[in-house]
This record gives structure tokens, sequence and C-alpha cells, in this order.
């Protein structure tokens, strides 16, 4: 018998279908998560809301209208189409693009949808040059330095000759000067701190060549959190905006509230004598009779394989264990000790139901990985549906 009495949640394609699985994104954590860090922040830093990766799972063009609206001094994306996306979804506000951008097709796409980009060597500011003069149009742009993540960015030790360069070009201004931290999630400074008097050193050179970058920035979620002398004009928040934190240790200088919940429902209930195997390979084998609940919700939608016999769930406030190979669409459950449980109940897999809660990172933990990319994994055949 399906439950009529929980939350219906319908197909957007076919109206009064209910949804199998769904991930609930909390608008109000979403905005108080905002706030919260604003107010960490030394006057007058900005917060800059990182929504880059669909923001993080959690719905671009959701995140970037609270972010907004919360007090967001702009958003970062990693990609162009991701900022024509925010730009056609009436976004009006500043989007730094923070990936790498080098051909002049990039260009005149950026120039019409009024993104800022990063530029990272000379070789790209002049294809930026040539390509806007041919437009007519000028375009600020913000300068990345390498301090030691060893990925994007020109090498702080010549910061001054890159900025010099950029300033002679034509048709290029500079919005800001900026660089990324590798550690700041570690307990142990070091490491940020060098990256910190690296960054400090190239802005003193330029300032001693006379030169004053209109904005600086510098820290991530961690950094934002863990150090105030970071903080510069701008901040770049991206995981604590979305209520999880890049290192346990942060808990304790912030109170933040996940924002995203995944749920889906029981599609079957069958009882299973002791011996039989269950799901692709048999990987878990009853060891008594048990009642097994089958769920619609599978890797297709985001939940690791790898995570197979090694999760729980929340059903009516209890955990239950997952077994099984957990397969592209569906996963089973052992669901022997919730006597009165039915077809249709709501199973929560990320977030709380009662006293119980199971989150990202409990998933990252088991996976050996970061919470931020189990977040990211849940597809976009998984609906999200904004509430509070």
């Amino acid at each position: 018998m399906l439950r009529d009495d929980t939350d219906c949640l319908t197909d957007p394609f076919y109206p009064g279908l209910r949804q199998r699985a769904w991930a609930e994104i909390d608008q109000v954590a979403l905005y108080q998560n905002l706030r919260q860090i604003q107010q960490l922040l030394r006057h007058p830093t900005q917060l800059m809301a990182v929504v880059k990766a669909d923001a993080y799972g959690h719905g671009a063009l959701t995140v970037a209208r609270t972010a907004i609206e919360a007090g967001a001094g702009g958003l970062c994306v990693a990609t162009v189409s991701e900022g024509i996306q925010l730009r056609q979804g009436g976004i009006k506000a500043t989007i730094l693009l923070l990936g790498a951008t080098n051909t002049p097709e990039q260009v005149k796409a950026i120039a019409h949808w009024q993104l800022e980009p990063t530029l990272c060597n000379p070789q790209q500011a002049l294809v930026f040059s040539e390509t806007l003069s041919g437009l007519n149009q000028t375009l600020p742009v913000h300068l990345k330095l390498d301090t030691g993540m060893s990925r994007l960015g020109m090498p702080w030790q010549d910061a001054i000759e890159f900025v010099r360069l950029v300033q002679q070009l034509p048709n290029l201004e500079i919005a800001s000067v900026y660089s990324h931290l590798a550690t700041a999630d570690s307990p142990d400074p070091t490491v940020m701190r060098q990256q910190h008097e690296r960054f400090k050193n190239a802005i003193a050179q330029l300032q001693a060549g006379g030169i004053t970058p209109p904005r600086l920035h510098l820290a991530n979620s961690a950094a934002t959190l863990t150090d105030s002398a970071l903080h510069y004009d701008w901040v770049r928040v991206g995981l604590a905006v979305y209520g999880l934190y890049p290192a346990e240790y942060l808990q304790k200088v912030i109170h933040l509230k996940p924002v995203m919940q995944v749920k889906a429902r029981i599609t079957q209930i069958k009882t299973i004598p002791p011996g039989t195997g269950i799901s692709y390979g048999h990987q878990f084998i009853s060891n008594r009779q048990m009642r097994v609940a089958v769920v619609g919700i599978g890797y297709a939608d985001g939940v690791p394989r790898n995570l197979s016999n090694r999760i729980n769930v929340i059903i009516q406030g209890q955990q239950v264990p997952q077994i099984g190979a957990i397969t592209m669409d569906q996963l089973m459950l052992d669901v022997s000790d919730i006597p009165n449980i039915q077809v249709g109940e709501i199973v929560t897999l990320i977030g709380q139901d009662g006293e119980e809660q199971i989150s990202a990172d409990d998933w990252a933990m088991a996976l050996g990985t970061i919470s931020w990319e189990i977040i990211c994994g849940f597809k976009h055949r998984l609906p999200r549906v904004v509430v509070g």
C-alpha cells in the first residue's frame, strides 16, 4: 500500500507522478549559513559565493539567488558555460570565472555574457587583449598568482612583470589579484602561512612598483573560518555555504547546517529465508529470516557503488543497514527491526530524521574521500526540491 500522508513530491514533467528519489535543498539553512559566515568577516571584506559544479550539486540558480539576497558580493564559477547559465537565469551580479580560458571563442562568450575571467599567464592575456580589441570591448580581469598550489597561476615571484604586462595591454582592466591556498583545511598552518607570506611579498612588490590592485583575495572556506588576516577584500566560500566543514576542528568556530538532504521511497518489501543472496554477485547472504526493503535510488543517482554493505540509512527515526550491492537504480535495506514499515515510506540517506543523522562526511569517511566529492556526485536525475 502506498502512503499518501508523506510529502507529495511530484515529477515536473508528469504532475501527480510521485518522485522515487530526490534531494531537498533547505533554502533557510542556506541563507543562515551565508549570514553567519559574513558575520565572521573582517570589515569591509565581502563574501564571494562559489557556485561551480551546479553549486556543489545544490542547484546553481537557487544558491546564486539566495547568496545575492543574503548580501554576497558576487559569485564564482569554474567554466564559461556555468557563468552563461547564471546569466540566462537572470543573475546580474559579478561572476568570477575561476577556470582556465584560452581561445578566442571563449573570450567572445565571456565578453558577451559579461563574465570576469581569471588570467594566469602572458599568453592567455595576449589572446584576451587581441580578441577584445577586435570586439572593441574592455573586460575586467582577475590575475592569479601561484603561491604554492602548483596549479593555475603565474609564479608569485613574477607578479610585478605579469601585472605590468596586463596593464599595458589594451582592452584589459585589472579587477583583482588573487591566489589559492592548498592546505587551509589542515590543523597544521605551516604551509598556509608560507603561502600567505608569499602572497604578501608579491603584493608588496607591486605596491613598491606603484601598483595597487583594486582588490585582493586569498581565502577559501577553511581559511575564512581560520584566520581573519586572510580575508582581504573578498573571500571565496564554497563548502561552508552548504553547511559542510572543510575540517572537523572548524566545527568549534561556527555552527553550520547542512543544506542538502537526500531521500528516496521504498518500492517493495519482501521476507527472505536464511541463506538467501541479495543483489548482484550475492555480496550479502542473509544469516536469518529477514525483511528486505527495495529503495528507488542507486549509483546512477549518485550513491557510490563502493558504499555497498557499508552504510546505514534512516527510516522512522531509526538507522538500518544497506545490504547487497548497490545497483544502478536501486538499493536494498535490512528492515527486519521496523515492524510497521510500508511501501512508499520515505528513506533518508543523507540528512536527519528524528534524533538520527547521517552526513556526507559519513559517506566520505567510508570511502576515504572528502564530503564535497560526495555532494557533487549526485546526478541531475535526482531532482532538487527547494524547501524552507
